[in-house]
């Protein structure tokens, strides 16, 4: 497993979990991929509109 991979808990609606598994599913993919996708396209498109995140 990589180093620079972080855990992050999520307090979630039940029902709502069961849905996005069920998408996920549908889209071949973990849950967990699925988020990930997900996150990347949400930065994406802020960086789009705000430009890049960058830290020090």
């Amino acid at each position: 497993m990589q180093s620079n991979i972080s855990k992050f808990t999520l307090r979630i609606d039940s029902e709502l979990l069961k849905k996005f598994r069920y998408v996920a599913e549908y889209n071949a993919r973990s849950a967990n991929r699925e988020l990930e996708i997900l996150m990347k396209k949400q930065v994406a498109d802020y960086e789009n509109k705000h430009g890049k995140i960058q830290f020090e």
